[in-house]
């Protein structure tokens, strides 16, 4: 027994199957003009003067959505974005950082990721910069390069003050592509930049904005200003640190390294250290495997005791024995034969500048080089003088 009895045959009448066979048509035909237009198989007459489609290298009609969807042109300026990021793209790397770990109860070791973030390539000798934030406290660290292989990074050399580190990795000299290195002295409010990283992981991001402010003074992670930062509105992320900020030429002009929000993540406001501290660094990281500063042969008191004795300036504690401030005739503080102590000489200058902290003394003092002539004010037994002084190197 069926369960969905047959319903009785219905015959329409001719009137009702013509009028049904010309609406198939019309369908039917709609559809092919639509499929035709689509695929570009119109005859050029159908097409109207002026449209036939266009023909590819074999002679072949190309279909009319390729026209419509790959071939729409793009502007100058996007152009010149795309070939720019295509260019230095190659030279950006993706960084991890690992720790060693070991359970308290089995005593086994295991690796514990730390972070991760982004570098450049600097030469074809495998050397990366990044930020030293990046990099703290790794002891194993992996970059990942354009082609996508990856490579044990060891660390050549490191700067806190200016949160910059230097790694290599091997066996890659004759493909590595260096990025082309800028300045930043002459950069203007305004002017385009482009920013590539791998923000949350997310490798080879490009982002664009302007310079928003020069001159800026940042913080780095010991507390130590850097002068001249750029400020951009590129988006920066966490991920971002350590990759390179480009101008429109793709030259390299700073090292992103820091953003203000709330929220920890693009709030309109990101930093980056400029190329030209970069350049004056990062050859002595691959030299000495760190910075050799200009100083002057010198222990202090910290500020907080000078400021609690309520002095205003540097109070010079000690001068070290053949040091170019010895030979300056800098006097630091001395002890009485009834046990107080008494004052040596405050600076309170370097050509001209003020100076009230120790920040602001290793600011201005690393405006020099090592062997750089400068005049220093103290002031001693209360009256104020000006010495000549030659910069040495410190560690």
């Amino acid at each position: 027994m069926l369960l969905h009895p047959k319903p009785p045959a219905i015959f329409p009448d001719r009137a009702t199957v013509r009028h049904q066979s010309q609406r198939r048509f019309a369908s039917q035909t709609g559809l092919f003009l639509l499929f035709a237009l689509v695929t570009g198989l119109l005859p050029d007459s159908a097409m109207g003067e002026g449209s036939a489609p266009e023909r590819t290298q074999s002679g072949s009609p190309r279909p009319a959505y390729l026209h419509l969807m790959g071939t729409q042109s793009l502007g100058a300026e996007e152009l010149k974005t795309i070939s720019v990021f295509e260019k230095a793209a190659q030279s950006v790397v993706y960084i991890t950082n690992t720790a060693v770990r070991r359970d308290i109860w089995s005593l086994n070791t295991f690796e514990v990721p730390q972070g991760s973030g982004s570098g450049f390539i600097w030469n074809r000798k495998g050397h990366i910069v990044t930020n030293f934030h990046v990099i703290y406290g790794a002891d194993s660290i992996q970059v990942v390069l354009d082609d996508q292989s990856t490579h044990d990074a060891r660390i050549v050399g490191v700067d806190p003050d200016h949160d910059l580190a230097v790694l290599q990795i091997t066996g890659k000299a004759n493909t590595l592509m260096p990025l082309k290195i800028g300045t930043s002295q002459d950069l203007r409010v305004g002017q385009r930049v482009l920013a590539i990283g791998n923000p949350f992981g997310l490798d080879h991001t490009l982002t664009t904005g302007v310079v928003s402010a020069l001159g800026r003074s940042i913080k780095s992670v010991n507390d130590r200003t850097i002068e001249n930062a750029i400020q951009t509105d590129a988006a920066i992320n966490p991920g971002n640190s350590g990759g390179p900020l480009l101008n429109s030429a793709g030259e390299l002009i700073g090292v992103n390294t820091q953003i203000v929000s709330p929220s920890g993540a693009y709030a309109g406001i990101g930093f980056a250290v400029p190329v030209d501290i970069v350049k004056r660094v990062v050859p002595q990281l691959i030299q000495y495997g760190k910075v050799i500063r200009p100083g002057l042969g010198i222990s202090l008191i910290p500020d907080s005791i000078a400021s609690r004795w309520g002095i205003k300036g540097i109070v010079i504690a000690k001068v070290l024995p053949g040091s170019m401030a010895d030979k300056a005739g800098l006097k630091g503080l001395k002890e009485t034969a009834t046990g107080r102590i008494r004052l040596g000489d405050v600076i309170i200058s370097i050509d001209g500048e003020a100076i009230r902290t120790y920040d602001d003394l290793a600011r201005l003092l690393d405006r020099h080089n090592v062997g750089d002539r400068i005049k220093l004010g103290i002031r001693r037994n209360g009256k104020e003088q000006t010495l000549s002084l030659k910069l040495q190197a410190i560690q």
